[in-house]
């Protein structure tokens, strides 16, 4: 290096040096303010939510039995299992109290009612890397029966059709949608 370039060199070495040196106190005043307030803020909040602890909180826990809406005071529910990021599993029984072949299996929240009986969502399995899989079946109320009509493998359906003694279904996955009938 000639003479010049090596006074370039010292003279902008010295630069940085002093950039460097006046900036870092500033950048580490920040992180540790950053910090400070971040821990500031969480002790409030914690402080705030001990405050209102009437309020209950957003734990999921095992619910009671309920009456099952949209069933005519006949059935009852009760949460088995949340998904997380997707719906509620049910343990179905009577009202009446008369024991029945709901017991056995799990629901989930769509129920119908159509002339001859009640449409179910029976699911397969509850665990979730095997969902959706469930079996759309019409429970009969006065023999206590469960049949089983068609399998869907997908949680967008509905009753589209109700022609005499067949039902019609539409389903939709997010990628491809499609239309069962089957006959009662």
């Amino acid at each position: 290096m000639n003479r010049i370039q090596v006074i370039f060199h010292h003279a902008f070495r010295y630069v940085w040096n002093a950039l460097f040196i006046i900036s870092y106190p500033v950048l580490a005043t920040f992180g540790v303010l950053f910090i400070g307030v971040t821990y500031l803020f969480s002790a409030l909040s914690k402080l705030l939510t001990k405050l209102r602890a009437d309020q209950e909180s957003d734990t999921i826990h095992q619910s009671e039995w309920e009456i099952l809406p949209n069933t005519n005071n006949l059935l009852e529910a009760k949460i088995y299992k949340q998904i997380m990021f997707g719906p509620a599993c049910y343990q179905l029984r009577r009202k009446d109290g008369i024991p029945s072949v709901l017991q056995d299996f799990y629901f989930g929240g769509k129920v119908r009612f159509v002339e001859d009986g009640i449409l179910l969502e029976k699911w397969n399995a509850t665990d979730s890397k095997y969902l959706p899989d469930f079996d759309i079946s019409m429970y009969y109320p006065d023999d206590d029966r469960l049949k089983s009509l068609t399998n869907i493998k997908c949680f967008d359906w509905h009753l589209s059709e109700v022609d005499g003694e067949s039902l019609s279904f539409k389903w939709f996955d997010g990628i491809q949608g499609g239309e069962v009938k089957v006959e009662l």
